[in-house]
């Protein structure tokens, strides 16, 4: 397991709620624990799909999973299903919230306002 990829017990909470391995027709899917660890390496990296490192397999396949799962509405799925486990358990505080300030865009026009000239503030 490299860094930044899920754990044992992280994994145990998220497979069952994923779409079937192997589907009632046709061919198995990839593993998906490889697949979701590659979306999480490009989420983290912020790199390009076709910059995943192999061990994740083909850059096509990920994206393409990722993408059908979002269409799908799994991300969502997924995003309630922890968020009501950690909530049973009391470990969800919903009055606590955290904004990444490298995600807040300020306005092009919030960069500076003109100020005054030197002899203006004189």
């Amino acid at each position: 397991m490299g860094r930044g990829e899920l754990t044992d017990p992280q994994w145990q909470q998220l497979e069952p709620l994923l779409p079937p391995q192997k589907p009632a027709t046709g061919r198995p899917a990839k593993d998906h624990r490889r697949i979701i660890n590659g979306i999480l390496w490009v989420l983290r990296t912020g790199a390009p799909w076709r910059d995943l490192p192999e061990r994740y397999g083909p850059w096509c396949t990920v994206a393409s999973r990722f993408y059908r799962w979002r269409k799908d509405g799994l991300w969502d799925r997924l995003l309630k299903a922890v968020q009501q486990r950690a909530n049973i358990k009391g470990e969800l505080n919903w009055e606590l919230h955290y904004v990444d300030s490298t995600m807040v865009r300020a306005h092009q026009h919030a960069a500076g306002a003109r100020g005054k000239s030197q002899k203006e503030r004189l």
